[in-house]
């Protein structure tokens, strides 16, 4: 399996799980009572993270390697993309879903998580169509040759 397949395979892969996340699961978490929220939320990042980080450092460590390897303007946007994300993710939501874990739920907080994924949700959206159109150039050009 080409970098390039297995690439685009994470980036699909975090772009169903950021759409499932900001649209169903988010949203979803205004619905619980704080108590029921708390237990699950305890359940579902534990849950989550078995997904989720896989994915993430999949992602990271294959877009290293092609800013290394084969560095062009895709592979060098696509890591700063991948960097904003873990950014994101480590200092805006895991201090989030570490509070909401603690029990400190407020529906302020709730509307917090879904406005502020918008973020990640964009960007790994913009990744995905990247790596799309990478990977349709490269086989087309390969294609022609």
């Amino acid at each position: 399996m080409s970098i390039d397949i297995l690439r685009i395979i994470l980036d699909f892969g975090l772009l169903v799980l950021i759409w499932v996340v900001q649209r169903i699961i988010y949203p979803g978490f205004q619905y619980y009572n704080a108590d029921n929220l708390i237990v699950w939320h305890r359940k579902y990042t534990l849950r989550i993270g078995f997904i989720v980080a896989p994915l993430m450092i999949g992602q990271l460590g294959i877009s290293l390697g092609q800013v290394f390897f084969t560095p062009s303007i895709y592979t060098v946007v696509s890591l700063i993309f991948i960097v904003l994300v873990w950014i994101s993710t480590f200092l805006q939501f895991v201090p989030m879903h570490t509070n909401i874990s603690k029990g400190v739920v407020s529906e302020k907080l709730l509307r917090s998580l879904v406005y502020k994924n918008w973020l990640r949700t964009f960007l790994w959206t913009v990744l995905f169509l990247m790596s799309l159109y990478h990977l349709l150039t490269k086989t087309h050009m390969q294609f022609l040759n």
